[in-house]
């Protein structure tokens, strides 16, 4: 017969799993206990004892009128999205639950996840990217700095956590390449523009220091580390940079690193790139993630349409 194993114990074997055999980053591991917590939770309050076969779509159905109700300590309630992202994370554990330990429980196909509205992308347009990208005076190390990572931003499509995690020793500048590892510890090659390689070529020779990271920052104390892990600049501090720069171009949006990943997308697709190509270079897993950006090309072609049909 069979032991009896709590839910808690099978969720923390289960977030192990995606530690050790999926590969997953601690961002995401610290994701789905925050959503299985609020799980078990939830359940130990209303199904006291409740074993994996005790869930069904009934105690599903209560649980999602909980996350519905849910409000924060100033009466915000969950968003849609958020509520979803719950279901999800509580889909993947039964998952595991049937097929890589062979528990009876509620199938996940059953529970079906509800329609979200399309997801809008902000980008920039050409002369938009211009003035940003012009924004910083290179008066100080600093400055060149900002406009070596604008720069390699812009040309790689890279996210910000991608971006601080770089060593300069990565780069091949010759190639003017070098490879990444992103979302689920997956590799892929970006690539560099004539301007990005100058701009961070110039940054590194005006670097007196032999610190690993490829950016560093310039305040507070400096690591007497031989690494200089201690230095290396944090996505909090790429962001507040971004937004410096955008309102300092007077762009009609409010800009961060995440935007000029759109633009980056979003330009290589107005300019003929194919979406797989594309999928490829932004490290999506699914081609349904870059499918989001064919609404914004598509209204493209469609102002071509409007400006250069003969026939108006």
């Amino acid at each position: 017969m069979r032991a009896v194993v709590d839910l808690s114990s099978l969720i923390a074997d289960f977030l192990e799993y995606l530690e050790i055999e999926k590969g997953c980053s601690p961002l995401t591991i610290r994701v789905y206990r925050h959503y299985l917590h609020r799980f078990i939770r939830w359940a130990n309050e209303n199904y006291p004892s409740a074993r994996p076969e005790d869930i069904d779509l009934e105690l599903v159905r209560r649980y999602r009128l909980y996350l519905a109700h849910l409000r924060n300590r100033n009466g915000v309630e969950l968003k849609r999205l958020s509520q979803s992202y719950h279901i999800v994370a509580l889909r993947s554990f039964l998952r595991y639950l049937l097929v890589q330990r062979d528990i009876y429980t509620l199938s996940p196909d059953k529970i079906e996840l509800p329609k979200q509205a399309s997801r809008s992308v902000a980008f920039l347009d050409s002369e938009s990217i211009r003035r940003l990208l012009d924004s910083p005076q290179i008066s100080n190390q600093t400055a060149l700095r900002d406009k070596a990572i604008l720069e390699t931003l812009f040309s790689t499509g890279l996210r910000v956590s991608e971006l601080v995690n770089l060593n300069r020793d990565q780069i091949d500048f010759k190639r003017k390449e070098f490879g990444v590892r992103g979302k689920g510890n997956k590799l892929r090659v970006v690539f560099l523009s004539d301007s990005a390689a100058h701009w961070l070529s110039r940054y590194l020779q005006a670097r007196e220091d032999h610190f690993k990271p490829l950016f560093i920052r310039y305040s507070g104390s400096v690591d007497s580390g031989r690494s200089g892990e201690q230095m290396r600049l944090s996505a909090r501090s790429v962001q507040k940079m971004v937004r410096k720069y955008a309102k300092r171009s007077g762009l009609a949006i409010k800009a961060s690193p995440h935007t000029l990943r759109h633009s980056f997308a979003t330009d290589l697709l107005i300019s003929g790139a194919d979406l797989r190509s594309v999928q490829e270079m932004l490290g999506h897993e699914s081609i349904r993630t870059t499918q989001v950006y064919t609404h914004v090309t598509n209204r493209h072609l469609k102002e071509v349409h409007q400006a250069f049909h003969g026939r108006k």
